[in-house]
């Protein structure tokens, strides 16, 4: 069975000012994710779903949708405030901006969802490998397995310097997750030391941390400890406005609870990816050195 590609393109890209996940950054006009599907179909991958919001149909069809499905089995999926809630939930809700976070998005596609699956996000470079790894773990494991997997990349690879990124910093213990912790805010201080404001705390970081980019492998087993992590997190954050369900620790969950074990597969390959408007740049310039170096071809689709 060949594993499906699950895309979070539902973000709000409030750092970025702009639909960051259907801006162009190749040679043809290709977005990154145009990149990443690339590298998932030749990984094995049978089809994508990506999860967007309503608001950005149209430009999301014309600019990398329709291109995508005329290569790759593909359709895709709305998030929006109201998803996932009941009437008197969305009512007491009226005044929240922020999306609900990245659990909240994986659980809008559990319909489309039938088979061993990866979520990645829509604004970050993963590199083939890391698609090829997954791509062959998830095929060899069955709808019902509670073995499930991750690819962790180098803190010190994944930063950016036009500012704060946001990471889950794991401890992996025999090669499997033991843990998550979501720090929000990883930045470059004084002297190029990296540290994270965690809580009332700042703490110092080496850059040797393994972190989650949400690059996971998950059956769809895990849908069970996503909607119990969903209902316990509306009873606790539905109202509080900058609260977020992150998938990283729903992911935790399942490794703290004993309801699975995620397999813990690493990256030595350097990020880039589109978080804030000077990235642009950046990624189109990594786009063209891998184009010129033979990685990817002058054209990515034929069609």
């Amino acid at each position: 069975m060949k594993p499906t590609l699950l895309v979070l393109a539902a973000g709000m890209g409030s750092r970025y000012g702009g639909v960051k996940q259907i801006d162009a950054v190749g040679k043809n006009g290709e977005c990154l994710l145009d990149f990443a599907n690339y590298d998932a179909k030749a990984s094995g991958f049978g089809k994508v779903v990506f999860i967007i919001r309503k608001d950005i149909e149209a430009d999301f069809r014309s600019r990398l949708f329709d291109r995508i499905a005329a290569n790759f089995d593909a359709e895709y999926v709305f998030q929006s405030r109201e998803s996932l809630l009941t009437a008197d939930e969305i009512a007491k809700t009226s005044e929240r901006q922020k999306p609900w976070g990245t659990v909240h998005a994986v659980l809008c596609a559990q319909e489309k969802i039938h088979e061993p699956f990866a979520v990645i996000n829509s604004d970050d470079y993963y590199g083939r490998e890391a698609f090829k790894t997954l791509g062959q773990y998830l095929s060899t494991i069955s709808n019902d397995s509670t073995d499930h997997a991750m690819v962790g990349y180098v803190l010190g690879k994944t930063m950016s310097k036009s500012g704060s990124v946001s990471r889950g910093v794991c401890s992996v213990k025999d090669g499997l997750l033991d843990g998550i912790v979501e720090n929000t805010k990883i930045y470059y201080g004084e002297g190029g030391k990296i540290f994270s404001d965690l809580g009332d705390k700042t703490i110092p970081l080496t850059g040797d941390e393994w972190v989650s980019m949400n690059l996971f492998g998950f059956t769809p087993k895990a849908f069970e400890g996503f909607n119990e992590y969903w209902e316990n997190f509306k009873k606790t954050g539905l109202y509080t406005p900058k609260q977020e369900a992150l998938l990283p620790v729903a992911a935790s969950d399942i490794v703290k609870h004993g309801e699975g074990v995620i397999k813990f597969f690493s990256s030595t390959e350097s990020w880039f990816g589109m978080t804030y408007p000077e990235d642009r740049e950046i990624v189109k310039q990594e786009i063209a050195a891998k184009i010129a170096s033979g990685y990817y071809p002058e054209k990515l689709w034929t069609k």
